[in-house]
């Protein structure tokens, strides 16, 4: 009848619309995607396993066919930093690790400000060559720069360290520092210069603070990179000038019967100090800023 108020009509809940024979919508991974997820979890767990053995073998006592050794002792890093020195080790990473740190930073951040302000020919071939030593394995460039190194008496010591960390160090800093000083207006430059600021005032007091996140990201990741290192400080490292990377890889290797786990607890204290690094880098960098979208400078 005309006259009778229709009842609205009430909004069926999913539980009542499966009950009635609604098509249930099932989220089942299709084969790739357990066998990528697979492989996830397997690598994982085999890195889990490789360093908890090594973790646990550091603190072992004896340890011969059982799931854990017979006891724990922390003496194996006590004899570890004595017997491999691992004082004047740490002492001459960090002064390698500082330096290029330093070095890169005062090479790197005036090229890469040229690099974003000027155009000129054969700009684009010089971003590429500043790549390839990021790009490429250390050991292809490595054995002929060790070899131009040695015959000028600069290798064996810190400053062939440096020198040859410092190949890839600064072209990573340009380009990590390239895009910062792009993303700076360069009407601000402009205008201190009308103001009669002079060059190193611009730099100083005006771009400095303004490109203080790049400078840092680009010295945290140099500073962790040199760490890492092995390859290039391998080939040009002395006996006074080895970084604990290049230690621990000669304790491994060298001739002789040493504790397998004083070995260990060297690996343990490499790695940690390791992570410490990378605790660090992702505490004041953050990883999205080391990707910008490359255009070209302005011209003059």
């Amino acid at each position: 009848m005309s006259g009778l108020l229709e009842t609205p009509t009430r909004p069926v809940p999913p539980s009542e619309r499966h009950a009635q024979g609604a098509p249930r919508h099932r989220l089942v991974a299709s084969p790739a995607a357990w066998l990528v997820w697979g492989a996830v979890v397997f690598f994982f767990v085999n890195l889990a396993g490789i360093v908890g053995s090594v973790l646990v073998s550091s603190f072992g006592t004896r340890w011969f066919g059982t799931w854990l050794p017979e006891g724990f002792t922390t003496d194996w890093y006590g004899s570890a930093w004595e017997d491999f020195n691992l004082l004047q080790v740490v002492l001459v990473t960090l002064q390698v690790s500082l330096l290029v740190v330093l070095l890169s930073v005062l090479i790197g951040a005036p090229a890469a400000y040229v690099l974003a302000r000027r155009a000129f020919p054969g700009k684009r071939l010089l971003m590429l060559l500043f790549l390839l030593p990021v790009l490429m394995p250390p050991i292809t460039y490595g054995i002929p720069l060790a070899t131009v190194l040695y015959k000028y008496g600069l290798a064996g010591s810190v400053s062939g360290v440096v020198i040859a960390n410092l190949v890839p160090s600064v072209p990573f800093v340009i380009l990590t520092m390239t895009p910062f000083i792009e993303q700076i207006n360069p009407t601000i430059e402009s205008a201190a210069r009308m103001c009669g600021a002079s060059t190193r005032a611009l730099f100083s007091r005006i771009l400095a603070p303004l490109l203080v996140p790049g400078i840092l990201a680009a010295a945290i990741i140099v500073l962790v990179r040199t760490v890492g290192m092995f390859e290039l400080t391998f080939l040009t490292a002395g006996p006074t000038s080895q970084t604990l990377v290049v230690k621990l890889f000669t304790a491994m290797s060298a001739a002789g019967i040493r504790a397998q786990q004083g070995v260990d607890a060297m690996a343990v204290i490499y790695t940690t100090t390791m992570l410490v690094l990378l605790v660090v880098a992702l505490r004041y960098v953050n990883p999205t800023q080391l990707v910008a979208r490359v255009r070209e400078a302005p011209e003059d």
